[in-house]
């Protein structure tokens, strides 16, 4: 269910101190966030936020179309590495013979 639109998006109370005073200083450094449920202000825009993912802060440059939606979505808690039938397959199949030799006569003889 979403958010009704009288209470406004959702964001941590912290997450606005930390965007003002980052402004104010105008250094350009990454703020460090948890907060994944967070939704992304127009303030936060130009800004570069590191998106904790239970491992370590992924940088997230905040542009005009993130607004709305969520710090999460930019920063993904588990890494793809392919199927395992796929690897399977590739391990099945092999690589070609190194060294380009020919392949061997067939045994028994030609007659």
């Amino acid at each position: 269910m979403a958010r009704s639109v009288w209470k406004g998006p959702f964001f941590d109370g912290y997450l606005m101190k930390k965007v003002d005073a980052a402004r104010a200083s105008g250094r350009h450094e990454m703020i460090r966030i948890w907060s994944r449920r967070s939704t992304i202000l127009p303030q936060f825009v130009g800004l570069t936020f590191g998106v904790y993912n239970g491992q370590k802060h992924i940088p997230v440059i905040v542009s005009e179309e993130m607004v709305g939606h969520k710090f999460g979505e930019f920063s993904p808690t588990r890494s793809f590495y392919g199927h395992s039938s796929d690897r399977k397959a590739k391990r099945a199949s092999g690589p070609a013979p190194a060294g380009g030799a020919a392949p061997a006569a067939p045994a028994g003889g030609a007659s």
